[in-house]
């Protein structure tokens, strides 16, 4: 694991705790919630710190869209699912938020006001010193003893409430976060073999990164690509997938398409064996499935899913696999026409003994609609930063956490806790 410090070496008896959550929910036009998962996810953190005076930071949506809103609504639901009251004070790191701190409780929990309507969370930019230099960071760490990161979906961006604090107070991961790093290192690190990587959805330049770490590092036996990667890797490998798709995504990687297009021929040049293509693909001719095999290409239509053959090849590898890295659909599977090989993909997840690591994201999304979570090995609360983190880029709230536990791990516990 990560070298990072846990809640389980530090004492936050009685002391005044600040911990980044990621509560940021989707919701209805009338602000009610429409999905409580990641308010939910946070408690197993709060129950470890109900002996302190816990102070939350959290983000709801960004500028400029609908759903962005206060933390009010997200206080109250947190009260809720734990069934006593969550404050709120509508401030960040003025007079307001200071004299509710001050004013806390040992087993008190404080919500501050989205981190993201203050301009120093969106624009400063820069080293963990430089967000340290931020008042918002300055004013809380002058009032707290200790810092939980516990927002890994959030852990692939710098920002002053994300790494801010790593030189100003002790920092620790939470329990989802110590969770999530564990349970990917479990799957990168020492993988049950034979272990695949099935990689699709539109986000190909991040795919093509998770396979090019996978099969350099030899983290992974072989690749399966789907989606949106199978279109790329079809055409690199000589295959015609018609104008309408190549523009598709060249369209959807803009300014990536050159790096990606090179590391995927890198790929496709250096493990030949280890990357399976799909055989057949299913095109939308008219909003009716059609299915073809690659030598059939080119069409003039958009492909939207693999064909059955693939699907049928893809199930069966996932059953025999010792670990799955699961990241993407299988196809536009909004579509109940080009589902299947999206949902044959889950249920061959569900029905495997493989430890299945599946990223965030709408593949994490479907699989909570579906029920299958807990026939999963683990599902990722973060999509972007889990596919940073497999890729092997490093994530600055990471980065923040091994730098924090290496300034402060030569102290006592005593010293770690008492300003």
């Amino acid at each position: 694991m990560a070298s990072v410090l846990t809640l389980g070496h530090v004492n936050v008896e009685g002391r005044t705790v600040i911990v980044r959550v990621d509560v940021n929910s989707p919701m209805a036009p009338d602000q009610s919630f429409l999905d409580d998962t990641r308010i939910k996810a946070i408690v197993p953190t709060l129950n470890r710190l109900s002996k302190a005076k816990v102070v939350l930071l959290a983000h709801q949506s960004r500028p400029g869209k609908k759903d962005f809103t206060s933390t009010l609504g997200h206080s109250r639901e947190l009260g809720r699912i734990i069934g006593r009251p969550v404050k709120w004070v509508e401030d960040l790191a003025g007079d307001k938020a200071m004299a509710a701190i001050e004013n806390l409780e040992i087993g008190d929990i404080l919500m501050l006001n989205n981190v993201r309507m203050y301009d120093e969370e969106i624009h400063t930019k820069g080293t963990f010193n430089t967000m340290a230099e931020t008042q918002m960071v300055q004013k809380l760490a002058s009032i707290a003893d200790l810092y939980v990161y516990d927002a890994f979906a959030c852990a692939h961006r710098a920002t002053p409430s994300g790494v801010g604090f790593t030189n100003l107070i002790p920092c620790v991961a939470g329990e989802l976060m110590a969770n999530e790093i564990r349970k990917l290192d479990q799957a990168l690190e020492n993988p049950a073999r034979p272990c695949i990587a099935v990689l699709g959805g539109v986000k190909v330049d991040d795919s093509i990164a998770v396979a090019d770490n996978m099969l350099r590092n030899n983290i992974c036996d072989e690749v399966w690509v789907t989606g949106g990667v199978a279109n790329l890797m079809l055409e690199l490998a000589g295959h015609d997938i018609g104008l309408v798709n190549h523009d598709f995504l060249v369209g959807e990687m803009g300014k990536q398409w050159n790096p990606t297009v090179e590391k995927a021929k890198s790929l496709l040049l250096d493990f030949p064996e280890k990357i399976r293509l799909p055989v057949d693909v299913a095109a939308n001719v008219e909003d009716n499935r059609v299915d073809l095999t690659v030598e059939q290409l080119p069409i003039s239509a958009p492909i939207f899913d693999l064909g059955i053959q693939s699907i049928r090849n893809l199930s069966m590898a996932i059953k025999q696999a010792g670990t799955v890295h699961l990241n993407g659909p299988a196809g536009v599977f909004e579509l109940p026409d080009f589902a299947l090989g999206t949902i044959e993909m889950l249920n061959a997840c569900a029905e495997s003994n493989a430890y299945v690591v599946v990223g965030g994201g709408h593949t994490a999304t479907l699989i909570m609609k579906r029920n299958l979570a807990s026939r999963m090995g683990h599902v990722s609360t973060g999509g972007g930063a889990c596919l940073d983190y497999i890729s092997g880029r490093s994530l600055p709230a990471v980065a923040s956490l091994e730098a924090s536990a290496k300034a402060f791990s030569m102290q006592s516990e005593s010293t770690i806790n008492t300003r």
